[in-house]
């Protein structure tokens, strides 16, 4: 059961999704809603403060692209820790893969194709349900052993050559950059410990409900997100990299 000190006030000029954010924001800063627990499902947020579930859907989006809440899928949302402080900033230009330095790979590709969105995928990608995305499947192997499967989903009008695209030679972000005038302005980054699937593992040379890392990428072009992506990486060898330095 929800506790409720603040409600949206229709008579402000302010948006109802805005007014509802920042209630949700005060209530995880405050340590109500602490790091790790599960938020109230969408039908309870609607009850308890009187709006829609478009309006619940607008404001728990923004919060996840801030870095508030993660959603997981068939479980719910809940809290995690702000991915980047305040006052740094990605020092380096965006790779698509992002092993340490000096590391080799080559790459298979696995899908490169359009599908409907399944799951959640219309909610980590802040589109509509009926919209066609691009999906990109790669595994990165290193000195001849499976690494990694990544996965990519693009909403399919933001670059609907991509399917056309040689995928394994060329990185998405140059082709976004250089051929197709879409400048990526920021990243959030979401990493934590999971269990492969069955066809992961298959394909990481693992058994079945290994550990590896997951890590999750939504990357946006201004306040428009461009892309989703999801990686899954053997756990034993290959660290991730990731360089930041503060604002100036």
């Amino acid at each position: 059961m929800i506790k409720q000190e603040r409600s949206v006030n229709r008579d402000k000029p302010q948006k109802l999704y805005i007014q509802l954010l920042d209630i949700i924001r005060e209530r995880i800063e405050a340590g109500e809603w602490p790091v790790g627990s599960q938020i109230p499902i969408e039908e309870e947020l609607c009850r308890v403060y009187g709006v829609s579930k478009a309006t619940v859907r607008f404001a728990v989006l923004e919060l996840v692209r801030k870095g508030y809440l993660k959603r997981q899928q068939g479980k719910g949302t809940f809290v995690c820790k702000r991915v980047i402080p305040e006052g740094l900033t990605m020092s380096s230009s965006f790779k698509e893969l992002m092993l340490e330095h000096g590391i080799a790979y080559t790459t298979i590709l696995l899908a490169q194709t359009v599908l409907m969105p399944i799951d959640d995928l219309d909610v980590k990608l802040e589109i509509p349900e009926n919209t066609h995305v691009i999906y990109i499947k790669r595994l990165r192997s290193v000195e001849g052993e499976p690494a990694v499967i990544q996965e990519s989903f693009i909403p399919h009008h933001i670059c609907p050559s991509l399917l056309k695209e040689d995928v394994v030679e060329n990185s998405l972000f140059e082709l976004f950059e250089n051929k197709y005038d879409i400048t990526i302005t920021g990243v959030r980054d979401f990493i934590e410990v999971a269990y492969s699937s069955a066809g992961e593992s298959k394909l990481l040379g693992l058994p079945k409900d290994s550990p590896v890392l997951l890590l999750e990428q939504h990357f946006y072009s201004g306040e428009s997100q461009i892309m989703y992506m999801r990686s899954v990486k053997r756990p034993e060898r290959f660290r991730l990299s990731i360089d930041f330095k503060k604002k100036e």
